[in-house]
């Protein structure tokens, strides 16, 4: 009996735990090399896309374009970018913040 409630007390903690820190799941490096590296390139200089090192976007201007798209830029990013969402996109975002 005493068993059987350590492992349920073990259980929720672990489950409570792996909920309250999301930010641990999203890899922005991971996803960018993905979903971007092709065309920005993987060190984010640029390729066929243009160069996202030292964008002068802040991170939430990138989650906007990550998230929604705009009808302004070229595509693929006149759409959101389909498979990056929730915390990938602000991961994504901080990781070409941090191109140097």
């Amino acid at each position: 009996m005493r068993v059987t409630k350590l492992i349920v007390v073990l259980t929720v903690l672990a489950l409570s735990v792996s909920i309250a820190m999301p930010a641990f799941a999203a890899d922005g490096a991971g996803v960018y090399k993905a979903k971007c590296a092709a065309c920005h390139g993987a060190d984010g200089a640029g390729k066929m896309g243009p160069a996202l090192k030292g964008t002068s976007l802040s991170a939430e201007q990138i989650a906007d374009l990550i998230s929604k798209g705009d009808e302004a830029k070229k595509a693929p990013h006149k759409k959101a970018i389909s498979g990056v969402a929730g915390d990938d996109v602000k991961a994504v975002a901080d990781f070409v913040k941090g191109l140097k």
